[in-house]
């Protein structure tokens, strides 16, 4: 872990905070329903367009950060995110199908330009340690924050509820203004490369097209998490469904957390030196496996059973893949590898409902064997990647790391204005 900048550690600090007030995204739906009385078709519509918004942000953060820089990104987000909640209790109807998926939008664009700040703050070879510092603070700061919440809903109301994480999110903001300090005007490709004597880069396709690997892993996080997210959504209905109510939802629920707040750390340690899509493709399979033991029948027994496999799934793939679209990502384009890869990686929010929903609607017991299926052959992709990558000759290290561009980048620190490695000058 001594690996891991302190900038990294600060930055999770704030993200442990701004997840301990982040309340709106779990109460939103029940806040449309029991304050505001909409029907439930209503607030189904206004949360579904505030989801496609935080969908949209992921997919776009990166883009803005590549251009502008990614810490003006996620400060500008962040304020725009956290003015959009503090307004909410006092919105007209109207306006809650614009306000809130503007803010989950920004939120969204803060989430992708974290994921590159994290990326370009890490040196090559320790950006799973430092992913998994940043998920373990929001894991833990989200495992506190809905208990907080319903407290706050008993003894108060919605509007505080609201106040509370608007404000949080404004001071997040004003916090990661003082611990990310830009390291230099913002600079543009055209700049860097007109230095060097180089031509123009290429594009973010482009790249991708030279990392064929890259391409096959967001392609499964994408199909896995489709079947990730149906434990939020398709889960408590079968449950239900087979006699088990929201109490035995919870306990799961708390299984996944806490394993993951106890074992994800550990195992992303034991397992830095591993070969990474081995690694991640193990983890879709055990996703897929987990909707198989559901498949058997729906009981106390296999739900636990489920759980365990998905959440076993989860700390062995989320981690490595996102440190895997870091260390293969260009920096010119860091930013939107780092979109692409969030954007799909909640892709599910989106769209994993309707899909398992309309599955469950018409063939109750198809869900989970089709479920497993997806996982399962999502990781059968990634296995066959990291086949073929091991089997061709050893692959061109890059220039900078082959003459010690890592360490220095380390050393002199990344331009947080830009997402580049901070150069330096002389005299």
């Amino acid at each position: 872990m001594r690996d891991v900048p302190r900038t990294v550690w600060l930055l999770a600090a704030g993200q442990f905070f701004n997840m301990v007030v982040a309340f709106t995204f779990v109460y939103f739906f029940v806040y449309l329903t029991d304050e505001r009385g909409l029907p439930v078709a209503q607030a189904g519509l206004i949360s579904g367009i505030g989801g496609v918004g935080m969908v949209a942000g992921n997919f776009t953060g990166g883009w803005f950060g590549d251009r502008s820089g990614h810490r003006r990104v996620l400060l500008a987000g962040s304020l725009i995110g956290g003015a959009g909640v503090l307004a909410l209790p006092f919105l007209p109807v109207e306006l809650l199908y614009v306000v809130p998926p503007l803010s989950q939008y920004a939120g969204g664009c803060v989430r992708a330009a974290t994921g590159a700040l994290v990326a370009v703050s890490v040196p090559e070879g320790a950006r799973r340690q430092g992913f998994a510092v940043h998920r373990f603070a929001g894991n833990a700061g989200f495992t506190v924050g809905p208990p907080l919440g319903a407290l706050l809903i008993a003894h108060t109301s919605y509007t505080w509820l609201f106040v509370i994480d608007g404000i949080g999110t404004l001071i997040f903001a004003g916090y990661a203004a003082r611990i990310l300090p830009a390291r230099g005007a913002a600079r543009t490709g055209a700049d860097d490369h007109a230095e060097a004597g180089e031509g123009p880069r290429q594009g973010v396709f482009a790249a991708l097209r030279e990392r064929p690997t890259v391409l096959v892993l967001l392609v499964a996080i994408l199909l896995t998490d489709l079947v990730y997210r149906q434990q939020y959504s398709t889960l408590p209905v079968d449950l239900d469904r087979h006699g088990l109510g929201t109490g035995v939802y919870g306990w799961l629920l708390a299984i996944n957390g806490g394993v993951i707040l106890l074992l994800e750390l550990p195992a992303t340690l034991a397992l830095r030196d591993r070969a990474p899509l081995r690694i991640i493709g193990s983890g879709l399979l055990l996703v897929g496996a987990g909707c198989a033991v559901l498949a058997l029948g729906t009981g106390l027994g296999t739900a636990v059973a489920m759980m365990l496999l998905l959440t076993a799934g989860e700390i062995l793939y989320k981690t490595p893949a996102t440190a895997y679209v870091a260390d293969h990502a260009p920096a010119h384009v860091q930013g939107r590898f780092q979109s692409l890869y969030s954007g799909v990686s909640v892709s599910g929010v989106v769209l994993s409902a309707p899909l398992g929903g309309a599955l469950y609607s018409v063939a109750p017991g198809l869900l989970w064997p089709v479920c497993a299926a997806v996982a399962g052959a999502a990781g059968c992709l990634v296995l066959a990647a990291g086949r073929g990558r091991a089997r061709q000759p050893s692959a061109a290290v890059p220039a900078a790391v082959a003459a010690g561009g890592t360490a220095g980048a380390a050393a002199a620190g990344p331009d947080l204005e830009t997402g580049s490695p901070a150069r330096r000058t002389s005299g």
